[in-house]
């Protein structure tokens, strides 16, 4: 892996970043001590992220829906608020 000072990569950070991307990664060193990794990230591609909606039209739900349970919670805790 090579390793390059922070002054040289401060003048070649377009070339070093498009090498990282290509899957080169490459270590920052200031006074010859390594202080940061380079390397592409594993993010997905546009298209590929999952989307809210995914399961329109699979799922139904019913009319009563927010109702369901009305008759044991009022059973449960009494008709007062």
């Amino acid at each position: 892996m090579q390793t390059i000072n922070i002054h040289q990569a401060k003048t070649q950070l377009s070339r070093l970043v498009e090498q990282a991307a290509r899957g080169e990664p490459f270590v920052i060193a200031k006074a010859g001590k390594p202080l940061v990794k380079v390397m592409a990230l594993n993010a997905p591609e546009m298209g590929q992220c999952r989307r809210l909606g995914f399961l329109a039209g699979q799922i139904a739900v019913p009319d009563d829906f927010d109702w369901m349970g009305d008759a044991e919670i009022e059973r449960l805790f009494g008709s007062e608020a």
